[in-house]
């Protein structure tokens, strides 16, 4: 397994990591368990989760992602051979306010150290960014978790260009710096993160967790028509992909993948872990064959032309 350095943190992470956003919702506990044993058997180690997983599923209240994995991890056996993520800030009830203050930080901790059944957490996120707390307070409130051990590293996701270099300048002098960032970053999404963050990441040398890496499943290939989209409960999210340029990517994609005798999916995700400063895009999966699939993109190796190929189909400038 080719690990990878996240930013300038000591995690070692490997070049895909399971987002955790399908567990208490479209996996039960039973199938959670073996998908996180299956992906840790191959020898993969990065696991992504956030505190409001998985709210919006009518009757749950948020954590449900956190409780599951904790189970998992309860034997005390795995801990060690995952590097765990999971994030704060977004809104755990329905008052929809996004919070990064030093107290809500202080106190979620908890309950996501709680949840997940383990005292430290490898990799906190600032979820979403909070324009009402000046970057110093969210910032000091992690020094303090570090400092106590709860923490090991941080890092951001979906924030704007301006307010993660602010952070990131704040940084020093006690006060720890943001090592990643998760933005939105997939074949047929390319253009916001690489004209407004790629150059940020580039300059403060931090990582990338790419999410939504096969644009919710589009970039497997199971969606060509609108019929498709009833096989899943994300189709209708992919819909705006079906157009001229979602189908140019679709078929590339078909050219190299036949080239490789690879699938769709795991193409996509071998661009992704072939693009500067993508340390470990996040993939899903909700039964064990589609997991099985994916995981064969860290063994891929993408030729110059195949990429140009992708670049050229899916270019935004």
């Amino acid at each position: 397994m080719n690990y990878r350095k996240l930013g300038q943190s000591d995690l070692t992470v490997s070049p895909l990591c399971f987002g955790g956003n399908v567990f208490g919702w479209t996996a039960d506990q039973k199938t959670s368990f073996e998908l996180l044993d299956s992906f840790v058997d191959k020898g993969f180690n990065f696991i992504d989760t956030a505190d409001v997983y998985s709210r919006w599923v009518p009757g749950n209240a948020g954590g449900e992602s956190e409780t599951i994995i904790g189970n998992w991890l309860k034997d005390g056996r795995k801990r060690h051979s995952v590097v765990l993520a999971t994030k704060v800030g977004s809104a755990m009830d329905h008052s929809q306010v996004k919070n990064l203050s030093h107290d809500y930080i202080m106190k979620s901790v908890d309950d996501s150290l709680r949840r997940l059944q383990t005292d430290y957490i490898d990799l906190y996120q600032s979820h979403y960014d909070d324009l009402n707390t000046p970057v110093e307070e969210t910032l000091e409130a992690y020094a303090k978790l570090i400092q106590q051990g709860k923490v090991r590293a941080i890092g951001a996701s979906n924030f704007s260009p301006a307010r993660l270099v602010e952070a990131l300048e704040a940084a020093g002098k006690g006060l720890p710096r943001y090592e990643s960032l998760q933005p939105l970053y997939n074949l047929v999404e390319r253009k916001q993160y690489e004209e407004e963050l790629e150059e940020v990441v580039q300059q403060y040398n931090i990582g990338v967790i790419s999410y939504y890496s096969l644009a919710s499943g589009f970039l497997s290939g199971k969606y060509r028509c609108e019929d498709d989209l009833a096989q899943s409960p994300r189709g209708e999210s992919v819909k705006k992909y079906m157009n001229d340029k979602g189908k140019a990517v679709l078929s590339a994609l078909d050219e190299v993948a036949e080239r490789h005798q690879a699938s769709v999916a795991q193409v996509s995700l071998a661009w992704l872990m072939a693009r500067p400063n993508i340390t470990s895009p996040i993939v899903s999966a909700t039964v064990k064959k589609q997991l099985d699939d994916i995981v064969k993109a860290a063994a891929l190796e993408l030729s110059p032309q195949d990429i140009a190929l992708l670049n050229d189909a899916s270019a935004w400038r």
